[in-house]
């Protein structure tokens, strides 16, 4: 096990009874750095998907962490993209060996080499994820995804919040979005894994480059693909 129970619950304690932060980006930053410090993680980081459904950072513990959003978006592939899309755990003990992502390996960060990730749920759907990584391989345990899980329960309360206070900054904008959407966006998804017998991940990259080619936002295209049955 490599994760300390009891360290995990008194970390989570002294978050929640942290004083109430108006900027719901601030409290996520001391989120991530209570993962960063309790678990020896080399680096974590919380991203949310914006309107072109790009996964962006809103708050990272380091500047190598924060360059797998950039390299997964130039890839077009990798774990934290997997996490959201599919809505579940994604894992490698070493990113460089591993075969699920070849065009990732080029653009990536060679500091980064195991990587972690778990979904954020609004509503009981992913609006984006929760990763760390470390710069050696590493075989992550239960343990690992257990502290993940409740870090990303606290992280969705902290959304949800912010959410209900009516909190007007670009994070709460960016959360809205997702909440409203992501439903469409997914039964898009689905359409285009019957129609085209892609898996969960190419047929999410293909709507975002139709959007991307067509200049519209993908909830749009996603809802005009459920009207009319065309990609």
């Amino acid at each position: 096990m490599h994760i300390d129970t009891d360290a995990l619950d008194s970390s989570l304690e002294v978050l929640r009874k942290a004083p109430v932060d108006s900027d719901v980006a601030r409290a996520l930053q001391r989120v991530v750095s209570s993962v960063d410090r309790l678990f020896g993680y080399d680096g974590a980081g919380i991203m949310l998907i914006d309107d072109s459904e790009a996964l962006l950072y809103v708050a990272a513990s380091d500047e190598v962490g924060r360059s797998l959003e950039e390299a997964q978006a130039s890839a077009g592939q990798g774990p934290c993209y997997e996490t959201y899309v599919e809505g579940r755990p994604v894992w490698t003990k070493d990113v460089r060996s591993d075969p699920r992502w070849p065009q990732l390996v080029d653009v990536l960060d060679e500091r980064v080499r195991a990587v972690a990730g778990v979904p954020l749920l609004l509503g009981g759907s992913p609006v984006g994820t929760l990763n760390v990584y470390r710069s050696e391989p590493y075989g992550w345990d239960d343990s690992d995804f257990a502290a993940l899980r409740a870090y990303a329960g606290l992280i969705s309360e902290l959304m949800a919040a912010a959410l209900s206070s009516r909190e007007h900054s670009a994070t709460a904008t960016q959360l809205q979005y997702a909440l409203d959407y992501r439903v469409i966006i997914e039964r898009a998804i689905g359409f285009l894994m019957a129609t085209h017998r892609l898996d969960a991940v190419a047929a999410f990259n293909m709507l975002r480059k139709q959007a991307r080619n067509t200049r519209r936002r993908v909830a749009d295209l996603a809802a005009e693909i459920l009207k009319d049955g065309t990609p």
